[in-house]
């Protein structure tokens, strides 16, 4: 499925809010950040249109990454499988 250009803008949005939310919260580089959140379960969820994780905030997005990287798999509770 092919992305609207507001689904990309809002996904482009979305990845930078989290990244800046792992320099911030976490004192990681922007490379560093950047590389957890590309590298994510969560981001390919995000990417996902059909799951519309990318509609959502970047501190919900944020959560469910730090959940994913926590316990090392992504949807603890499978609400965006």
């Amino acid at each position: 499925m092919e992305l609207t250009k507001e689904q990309d803008l809002l996904i482009q949005h979305l990845t930078v809010d989290l990244a800046n939310i792992l320099v911030e919260e976490q004192k990681k580089t922007i490379e560093q950040a950047l590389n957890i959140v590309y590298n994510s379960t969560t981001f390919k969820k995000i990417c996902d249109v059909k799951t519309g994780l990318y509609r959502e905030s970047a501190g919900y997005n944020y959560d469910v990454m730090q959940d994913e990287l926590k316990h090392g798999k992504f949807g603890q509770y499978g609400k965006y499988e």
